[in-house]
C-alpha cells in the first residue's frame, strides 16, 4: 500500500470547508451542500495559493534529490563489494545499482534551469554555501557526452570519444594508465582534473563516467563500432577489474589485452573516487533544498520570492521540455544518427533518461512526486493554481498536452524495453517516428506552459533559449 503525504495543507479538500465541495465550475451549484460554488472551481480549493504551490515544489525537490543521494551510497556500496570481489554476479549488480540510481536523478531534470543550487550551488570564501551563475555541480554530476579516452582504454571509433582538443590528453594515455603523472587516483583528483585543459569533453566524475567504467564503450558484440549498430549496449569485461587481490585471474584492458594487476586496481580506485564525488555533490544540493534549514529552501519559500520563485518553476518546465530535452538531447542525435549524443550511450539507458526527464515535468506540474520507497507525496499543483486563477480551461490543456508527451515518450520507452535500445531507433525508419512524435510533443508542452506564466502573471526568461536545433 502507497503511503500519501500532503505537504502543502492548504490544497487539502476538507470536507467541512464549503470552498472544497466540488463544484464542477459549470453550473454555480456546490455539488455537496446544492447552495451557490464558486465559479470555475472545478472542486479545487479555493484557498490554494502560489505559496503553496512553491512550498509543495521546494519540498518535493528536497525529496527528489534526497532519493538521489540514498541511491547513490547504495551505488558506492555495491561497487565497493564489486572492486573487492569482482564476480560476474557482482558485476552484474554494480550495473543494476547504477541504472536503480538513474530513476531519481532523472526526474530532478526540472529544478534546473532557474538558478537553483543544482546549477549555481558553490562555497564562498568563507566555507558557506552561496549560488553563483554556472558554478554549480551539474557538469561534475550529470556532463554528457563526454571524452572516454581521457578516463580508460579506448578502441578507435573516428575519433568520436577523444576530447575536442586531443591534445589535452596527458602523456600516459589517459587516468588510469598513466601512473606517472596520477600515481594516486581520489575524487580530489577527479575533481582538478574535471575539464582538463579547459575542455568541455574531459568530464571526469559523476554518472557518465561510472557507466563507462562498467559497460565500456558501446560497441558491437564483435567488438567493432560501425555506424550500423547492433542492439547490444557497452562491452566491458569483468576481467577489466581482476587484481591480484581478488585472486579470479589475469587483467585486462579490454578483450585479449593482458596489463599489470595495478591498472586493475586503479580502475577499481576510480569507481569508488567517482561514487564518492557524487555523493559528495548531491549531499551538498540536499542541504541546500533541506525544509526550513537548506539556505535555497528558506530564500525560494519566503512571502517575497514566491512570485518569482512561481517564475523559476515554470521557467524550469519549458525550458527543459524544448531546448534540454526536445532539442539536444533528442533532436541532435535523431537528426545525426549520432550514438555519441544519446545521453546514456555506454549502457543504452538513454530511454529511461528522455522518459524520466518528461516525468519530472509532469511532476512539477501535478504537484507529486513518487519517492523510491514508494511513498507518494502530493501537494498544491500549477494545475490547482490556474483553475483557482479562473484559467481552467488553459489547466485542462497544459495537463493534456503534458499527458500527451508522457504517452508518446513512453512508446520510446517500450520500444527499449523490446529489445530496440534508442541508439537502434534512431537508426531505423520505421522507429524514428515515435522519437519525433515526442519532439513535437514537447515543443507544443512548451506553447502551453508560455500560455500558463502569461495567465499567472509572473515574468520568465526565453523558454526556447538553450539549443539553436529547431531554429532556421
Amino acid at each position: 500500500m502507497k503511503k500519501i503525504a500532503n505537504f502543502a495543507l492548504s490544497s487539502l479538500c476538507v470536507a467541512m470547508l464549503a470552498a472544497c465541495s466540488g463544484d464542477d465550475g459549470k453550473d454555480g451549484i456546490d455539488g455537496a451542500t446544492g447552495t451557490a460554488g464558486v465559479d470555475g472551481t472545478n472542486g479545487v480549493s479555493t484557498f490554494v495559493t502560489e505559496k503553496d504551490v512553491v512550498i509543495t515544489n521546494a519540498q518535493h525537490a528536497y525529496a527528489v534529490y534526497a532519493d538521489s543521494l540514498i541511491a547513490a551510497k547504495q551505488l558506492k556500496n555495491t561497487l565497493e563489494q564489486f572492486v573487492a570481489s569482482p564476480t560476474d554476479e557482482n558485476f552484474t549488480a554494480a550495473k543494476n545499482a547504477w541504472l536503480d540510481a538513474r530513476e531519481p536523478y532523472g526526474q530532478s531534470e526540472v529544478y534546473r534551469f532557474r538558478e537553483g543550487p543544482i546549477d549555481n550551488l558553490t562555497i564562498d570564501e568563507n566555507g558557506n554555501p552561496v549560488l553563483v551563475a554556472e558554478e554549480g555541480p551539474e557538469g561534475a554530476i550529470n556532463a554528457w557526452p563526454l571524452a572516454e579516452a581521457l578516463i580508460d582504454y579506448t578502441v578507435d571509433m573516428d575519433g568520436a570519444q577523444l576530447p575536442e582538443n586531443p591534445a589535452t590528453l596527458p602523456v600516459g594515455g589517459n587516468i588510469i594508465a598513466d601512473i606517472a603523472e596520477f600515481p594516486e587516483i581520489t575524487k580530489a583528483l577527479l575533481a582538478e582534473q574535471f575539464e582538463r585543459g579547459d575542455d568541455e569533453a574531459n568530464v571526469t566524475s559523476g554518472y557518465h563516467a561510472i557507466e563507462f567504467l562498467l559497460w565500456g564503450q558501446d560497441l558491437n558484440v564483435d567488438g567493432s563500432y560501425t555506424p550500423n549498430r547492433d542492439y547490444s549496449a557497452g562491452y566491458r569485461k569483468v576481467n577489466d577489474y581482476y587484481t591480484t587481490a581478488s585472486g579470479m585471474g589475469e587483467c585486462t584492458s579490454g578483450v585479449d589485452n593482458i596489463v599489470d594487476s595495478s591498472i586493475c586496481e586503479r580502475r577499481g580506485d576510480y569507481l569508488i573516487a567517482a561514487a564518492d564525488l557524487l555523493i559528495d555533490d548531491l549531499q551538498g544540493v540536499v542541504d541546500a533544498w533541506t525544509p526550513g534549514s537548506g539556505f535555497h529552501y528558506v530564500q525560494f519559500t519566503k512571502d517575497e520570492n514566491v512570485k518569482m520563485s512561481l517564475a523559476k518553476i515554470l521557467e524550469g518546465m519549458g525550458r527543459l521540455s524544448f531546448g534540454e530535452l526536445a532539442g539536444e538531447r533528442m533532436s541532435i542525435a535523431l537528426r545525426t544518427d549520432s550514438q555519441e549524443d544519446e545521453h546514456s550511450c555506454f549502457s543504452d539507458n538513454t530511454h529511461r533518461d528522455i522518459f524520466l526527464n518528461a516525468k519530472g515535468i509532469q511532476n512539477a506540474f501535478n504537484g507529486a512526486y513518487q519517492r523510491m520507497d514508494g511513498e507518494t507525496l502530493e501537494g498544491a499543483s500549477i494545475y490547482d493554481l490556474l483553475v483557482v486563477d479562473g484559467s481552467h480551461e488553459l489547466a485542462n490543456e497544459l495537463r493534456a498536452a503534458i499527458e500527451d508527451t508522457m504517452a508518446k515518450a513512453a512508446v520510446i520507452d517500450t520500444n527499449a524495453k523490446l529489445g530496440y535500445s534508442f541508439d537502434v531507433q534512431i537508426q531505423h525508419a520505421d522507429l524514428k517516428q515515435p522519437v519525433t512524435n515526442t519532439i513535437e510533443a514537447l515543443k507544443s508542452q512548451t506553447q502551453v506552459i508560455k500560455k500558463a506564466i502569461e495567465a499567472l502573471e509572473v515574468t520568465t526568461g526565453d523558454l526556447e533559449q538553450d539549443t539553436e536545433e529547431f531554429e532556421g
